[in-house]
Formats: structure tokens, sequence, C-alpha cells
């Protein structure tokens, strides 16, 4: 079975092509107001560790561990991972994140897992 998974900056206008809008990140992004969001959901329990995320600090440089940690924090999360592969079988998701860095984010890092996991 194929899941078609997407990963959009949460400031960007929603869409319907979006399908089910799910937020990945732990903290609520500034500035987005819980309606303007349109969000199917907040999986605040599948991002990153608050310890991983501020070791992280979204250097480019320390994007291939931070991925490989991340993997391991998703590898024991099974009920959080779960919850989205259910979703993922309803239809398209799109992972939202708050980040400026739109290649070196944990929402880039989890559909990578999602999509080698199938």
């Amino acid at each position: 079975m194929t899941f078609e998974v997407a990963v959009k900056r949460v400031y960007e206008t929603p869409a319907k092509a979006d399908g089910q809008r799910v937020l990945v990140d732990r903290l609520w992004p500034r500035g987005v107001s819980k309606k303007d969001a349109e969000l199917t959901l907040w999986l605040k329990e599948i991002a990153p560790s608050d310890e991983l995320r501020k070791w992280f600090g979204h250097e480019p440089e320390r994007w291939a561990e931070f991925q490989k940690r991340y993997r391991a924090e998703l590898d024991a999360n099974k009920e959080a991972v779960a919850q989205l592969r259910g979703m993922l079988r309803e239809g398209k998701v799109t992972l939202l994140y708050g980040a400026h860095d739109e290649a070196h984010n944990n929402a880039v890092a989890l559909a990578g897992y999602l999509e080698a996991q199938t």
C-alpha cells in the first residue's frame, strides 16, 4: 500500500489538496491562529524530544545525525506513529511545521521515515 505524504510550512495557505493537515511540532507556531491553521490534528507527541530539538538547532551540518536520532525516537513512539499511519490509510496527509528551513526540519525527517517504512 502506498501512502501520500506531503510536507508544508504551517504559514502557507491551506489548500483542499492538502488532505488531512497534521501539525507535527511540539510547540505552537508563532503568529498562526488555530482557525487559520485549519488543522485536522496537532500531533505534538510525534515531534522530536525537546532535548533533540534543542541539540539540532536547525543546523544543517547536524542534519544526518538528527535524522538518525529522530528515527530512533520514532521507533520507540509506536502509538503516535500508528495514529499517523492510520490517517495515511484514509488518504493524503500533509505534515505541517513552523521552521524556516524547508529542507532540514522534523516534518521532512518524519516524511522520510514514513516513506522508508512502506
